[in-house]
């Protein structure tokens, strides 16, 4: 099992759990504890760390995206950073989000590897997940995930100033796509946003990257995605080409 670890969030609790006046080495300990602690209830035989880098193509199509999460880090959120990448070979992903690289890396049919995250957009990819603080194990089949992206589109996702249908919560977006086949979700949502131009802004927001320089398009599309085939078929494409530097080959093996 290979342990996909959201880098970012290790960071900022490590970070965030430190007060200002203490020495940098506590909140890097507090990460490498974390870490170890990830790698021992996922009983990962090998694992790689994430890191959301330089610039982000969302905010390229839409400035107003994370325009409203606070500048101010905490004091030794860059030192953790550069704990990560010199300590546990953490890869930074310029130009995307580290959530993108964990969608690309994850086996989505074999559960040889699992997303370690708190971050609730992760669960519109299919496979196995990890939520390291709640501790809790979870499994998202392809219908699963598609629905959780159509979900998100309606309900929005204010921390990252994505805002969906307005009067439109969990319990109602639930409700309006119960009845409906996977191939109907997107026809329902549309409708419900009486808005092309925002809806399918919203979804290139909310989407995460299953493949390298992936991009949601709407279905009927070449390259849509359309739930459990379109997944079988990327996978079957995983295992014939490579994703490059950031694969599975430069993951760090544990050593018992």
């Amino acid at each position: 099992m290979r342990a996909l670890i959201d880098g970012d969030i290790v960071v900022y609790r490590s970070a965030a759990s430190t007060k200002d006046d203490e020495e940098s080495w506590i909140a890097q300990s507090r990460a490498d504890t974390m870490i170890q602690e990830i790698l021992a209830d996922t009983q990962a035989t090998s694992y790689s760390v994430y890191l959301t880098g330089k610039s982000n193509f969302r905010r390229e199509i839409a400035p107003s995206y994370k325009a409203n999460r606070p500048d101010e880090r905490p004091v030794h959120w860059q030192a953790v950073r550069e704990f990560l990448v010199t300590q546990h070979k953490a890869i930074i992903c310029d130009g995307y989000e580290a959530d993108d690289e964990m969608g690309i890396q994850q086996d989505k049919t074999s559960n040889t590897t699992v997303i370690c995250s708190i971050d609730k957009d992760l669960l519109q990819i299919p496979g196995k997940h990890y939520n390291f603080v709640k501790k809790v194990f979870q499994e998202v089949t392809p219908d699963e995930g598609l629905k959780f992206l159509y979900l998100q589109s309606l309900i929005g996702d204010r921390s990252d100033n994505i805002m969906g249908v307005a009067g439109i919560g969990p319990v109602k977006a639930e409700r309006a796509l119960a009845e409906l086949l996977p191939e109907e979700w997107y026809d329902k949502c549309r409708s419900m946003y009486d808005d092309d131009e925002r809806f399918h802004l919203n979804m290139k927001l909310l989407y995460i990257w299953q493949k390298p320089n992936d991009s949601w398009e709407q279905p009927g599309k070449e390259g849509a995605s359309l739930g459990a085939s379109a997944t079988s078929e990327l996978q079957a494409e995983q295992a014939t080409t490579s994703s490059g530097a950031k694969g599975a080959e430069d993951a760090t093996t544990i050593h018992i």
